[in-house]
């Protein structure tokens, strides 16, 4: 009896250790499957991440938002990844690292965490590359012209020899004499001589100084008049060739966009349903973002510009110009140049209707709708 208590007794303590050593083990899994942080480089935080940045990108472009906005609109789409299944625990745990990573702009401020998005996209970098060397070339274009201007004024005035005034003192030979100033013929005599000519000259000379001086008035009105009409003229063509000057001196903008325009998606991000498919442009937000119409499907897309590019018709169609000194001019294209990647148009509207302009980039132009 005493036997059977104690190997009673030595099997409950056996499995006592055994059940702990159980508990233990799964109180150690459990810590390492809920408690440490997960693999940054796991799947579902890879997604999260690309899901993320790709709405931020998509629906907001460049501009600061903040951090809460972006998350609420994830979180809307059924078929998304929870923060709980990355390494983060909150979203301002997330938006710094965004910050630490370069991935976006960030800062904090009474109202919370706000990010911007940074576009590292080849396409757009190139873009801005090209931008800033036309806006390169304008300048220095505009420095030639005006080297080119002083040089021909300072060949003008070589060829000239400029007038020296010479001053002379007044002085008069008699102090008696009063000195009077006669303004008609510009010239100083003497109160004796002035009186004496009157006395000399007879009624028919006096008829004769009077018909001189009408034919004078007369021809000084028709000399008045004809400048000034010249100087009508002259303002009028000045006025034209300022607008074309303004026109030529505007700068160039790196923003494009035009309602009614058509325009080709270059993007693969959305998938090869979109990937080379025109779209008619709808509304332009900001400057910089669009609202596409697939001609096709009749879908709508937000897209930003730096997805699209610009539409080239056939010669004889019309076209928008963009960009440039004719920004916002209507227009027929004439004809197209494959080696130097421009056009030749014709100016349809506003003052200078009928201009041919050559020369003209293919992003400068697109076709109407």
């Amino acid at each position: 009896m005493a036997l059977s208590v104690i190997v009673c007794r030595n099997l409950i303590r056996d499995n006592y250790y055994w059940l702990q050593r159980i508990l233990s083990s799964l109180w150690i899994i459990f810590q390492t499957t809920t408690l440490l942080p997960a693999d940054p480089q796991s799947p579902s935080f890879l997604e999260f991440r690309n899901d993320f940045l790709e709405l931020l990108r998509r629906r907001f472009g460049t501009k600061r938002v903040h951090n809460n906005i972006v998350y609420n609109e994830y979180i809307s789409h059924r078929e998304h990844i929870h923060m709980n299944a990355t390494q983060w625990e909150t979203l301002t745990d997330f938006t710094k690292w965004l910050g630490r990573e370069g991935l976006c702009k960030v800062d904090e401020t009474p109202k919370g965490w706000y990010i911007q998005y940074i576009d590292r996209d080849p396409e757009t970098i190139r873009r801005q590359l090209e931008l800033e060397k036309k806006k390169k070339q304008d300048l220095d274009d505009e420095e030639k012209t005006a080297k080119f201007i002083e040089e021909q004024v300072r060949r003008g005035l070589e060829g000239k020899e400029q007038e020296v005034p010479i001053f002379t003192e007044l002085s008069r030979e008699n102090d008696e004499e009063k000195v009077t100033f006669n303004l008609n013929k510009g010239a100083c005599t003497s109160a004796g001589a002035t009186s004496s000519k009157p006395s000399s000259l007879g009624p028919s000379a006096l008829q004769t100084l009077g018909s001189a001086a009408a034919v004078k008035r007369k021809e000084s009105s028709q000399s008045s008049a004809q400048a000034k009409e010249k100087k009508k003229k002259k303002s009028a063509l000045d006025e034209i060739m300022e607008i074309e000057e303004e026109k030529k001196r505007t700068a160039r903008t790196d923003y494009w966009l035009q309602p009614e325009i058509i325009v080709k998606i270059i993007t693969k991000k959305l998938g090869e349903k979109y990937h080379k498919k025109k779209g008619i442009v709808k509304e332009v937000i900001d400057k910089y973002t669009a609202v596409v119409k697939m001609i096709d499907s009749g879908d709508k897309l937000k897209l930003d510009q730096t997805h699209l590019e610009t539409v080239i018709p056939a010669p004889g169609k019309k076209i928008l110009v963009l960009n440039g000194g004719y920004r916002g001019n209507e227009g027929i294209l004439e004809s197209i140049n494959e080696k130097t990647f421009s056009a030749t148009i014709v100016i349809e509207t506003g003052p200078l209707k009928g201009r041919r302009v050559e020369g003209i980039q293919y992003e400068d132009i697109s076709k109407l709708a």
